[in-house]
């Protein structure tokens, strides 16, 4: 085994073990899929830990101790049972890798979570996210946003802000419209908009240079645009 790594991953566990060696110098931690409630204070003291991974597990709540972990860039704390995240988690200048949320019982995220300006991946899907807020333009960086399966109604206008992004992956909540500032996304190449309420489509779609492809597949309700087969010319749109 990497002497930088403690793996301890599907091992069954129900309390976290303290390390057999010296924690110094551990870069990575993976504690994937264990039956973890909680984890332990030595932890946050692993100052030169990079990858921390905390998945499928029965963990509900995350000290605020989180901050010290400022070398990290990958965190994976989806498939537990959080109803909240701690502020801190907006505290760690490293993070620009991976963010996993999903498959947790957020209602929201924190707002210091759209600080992290250098953040590549934000997945947060099967959860209970109602909205989202303007300051979502923080994460500036942001190449990919995964947030299928939650009870969105409608995405804000700074949403046009995150320049980076390419993939905004959105099936499976409640969007009956998107905003204009959609257009805005330069970048992107795919917007997977299936099983939502759509209504209709802004015009401002036709601005994306670069979509590859557009799934609007389940929305009953949508009224297709005279333009749309415009956009599809390239085998771009999935309708059906």
């Amino acid at each position: 085994m990497d002497r930088h790594t403690l793996d301890l991953s599907e091992q069954g566990l129900t309390t976290f073990p303290g390390p057999a060696r010296e924690p110094a110098g551990i870069r990575e931690v993976n504690a994937y899929r264990n039956r973890l409630t909680t984890v332990p204070d030595w932890l946050w003291d692993l100052r030169e830990l990079r990858v921390l991974i905390l998945a499928d597990n029965e963990l509900t709540e995350l000290s605020p101790r989180i901050s010290r972990l400022s070398h990290v860039h990958t965190l994976d704390l989806g498939h537990n049972a959080f109803t909240s995240l701690p502020d801190e988690i907006g505290e760690l200048p490293n993070l620009t890798e991976y963010l996993y949320l999903s498959d947790n019982r957020l209602t929201s995220l924190p707002d210091s979570l759209f600080g992290l300006s250098g953040l590549r991946y934000l997945g947060a899907t099967d959860n209970a996210l109602t909205e989202l807020p303007e300051n979502i333009r923080g994460l500036s960086a942001l190449r990919e946003l995964r947030l299928y399966h939650n009870r969105l109604r409608a995405l804000p206008d700074s949403i046009g802000e995150l320049a980076a992004l390419r993939e905004l992956h959105l099936r499976g909540n409640r969007i009956s419209h998107l905003p204009d500032s959609i257009g805005a996304l330069s970048d992107l190449r795919l917007l997977d908009l299936r099983d939502n309420g759509l209504r209709e489509l802004p015009d401002s779609l036709l601005c994306l240079p670069r979509l590859a492809k557009l799934d609007l597949r389940w929305n009953r309700e949508l009224r297709v645009p005279d333009w749309l087969p415009e956009l599809g010319a390239g085998d771009c749109v999935v309708l059906r």
